[in-house]
């Protein structure tokens, strides 16, 4: 048997058939295994507003039938791929929440630490959360919509403080200083809100964990995305990331970045980002 580190071995006495057999059984020890750190970013399920095809922003929906079977198989693929979470990160809205909870359930990792912050919900939409994307882009032009959803630095105008789904009135939120809630954001806004908690706790958890998880949702995850990959203001806006299917970014041991994937099938993935692109389209 041949192995560059230490073997070791020890006897037994195995018995089989009413007879005894002295074995002895070769280990070997791998010293310095440099060990892959992950960290898998999994976009929400389909909301019911994403079914709607309405912008959501901060609203709190919940997820459609559709997005809690996708939740479902992101947790099988994961899985099957052998990822063995051992903290998890999510945002406040319930669409990022139960996606987690069933990704998590599904890899019978439901005891695991979950840490949620308000830094990693979506981008604002201000006044535009709750109405139709396709009618909105017959009013304005898809042009501008595009721009509204995907650009860096254009953000819509704000929603109003009195208007009754305005994060101010959202006791989930009492103990953010109320300078620090968003009435509407540009991707760069919503950028400048999680990275110092991506810099300060989920990033810094690999230093003790070699398997993350972050559940939340297309535009948060398109600013870490472009942080990771050191994407350029203006390649951003043809990022799309689709709902609930794991992307995988791995490090080595001094966290540099070496690889990133998507788990699934490759046409499938394909044809859920061209699904997103097409959300700001006229009827």
């Amino acid at each position: 048997m041949s192995c560059k580190n230490k073997i070791i071995h020890y006897t037994d006495v195995v018995e089989e058939m009413g007879k005894q057999y002295i074995c002895t059984v070769f280990f070997c020890i791998i010293f310095n295994r440099r060990i892959m750190k992950r960290i898998v970013l999994v976009r929400h399920g389909e909301s019911l507003w994403n079914k709607e095809n309405r912008f959501t922003g901060w609203t709190n929906v919940d997820l459609s039938e559709k997005g809690q079977e996708e939740a479902r198989t992101a947790g099988k693929l994961l899985k099957e791929a052998g990822i063995n979470f051992e903290v998890a990160y999510t945002s406040y809205l319930k669409r990022a929440i139960k996606t987690l909870n069933s990704v998590l359930d599904t890899m019978d990792l439901d005891w695991i630490p979950v840490k949620k912050s308000w830094r990693l919900n979506e981008k604002h939409y201000g006044n535009l959360q709750g109405l139709n994307k396709s009618e909105t882009a017959e009013k304005f032009g898809e042009e501008q919509v595009r721009i509204w959803r995907r650009s860096f630095d254009v953000a819509p105008k704000p929603l109003d403080d009195s208007d009754p789904n305005s994060a101010t009135q959202d006791p989930r939120y009492n103990l953010v200083p109320n300078n620090y809630i968003p009435r509407t954001e540009s991707l760069k806004d919503a950028i400048a809100r999680v990275m110092p908690y991506w810099e300060c706790e989920i990033f810094p958890s690999l230093k003790e964990h070699n398997d993350v998880i972050v559940a939340a949702h297309g535009n948060s995850l398109r600013g870490i995305v472009k942080h990771l990959k050191n994407i350029s203001n203006e390649d951003i806006i043809s990022l799309n990331i689709p709902t609930a299917v794991p992307y995988v970014f791995e490090f080595d041991d001094n966290l540099n970045l070496v690889k990133d994937y998507y788990l699934g099938d490759p046409e499938e993935i394909k044809r859920k980002q061209a699904a997103v692109a097409n959300q700001g389209a006229a009827k």
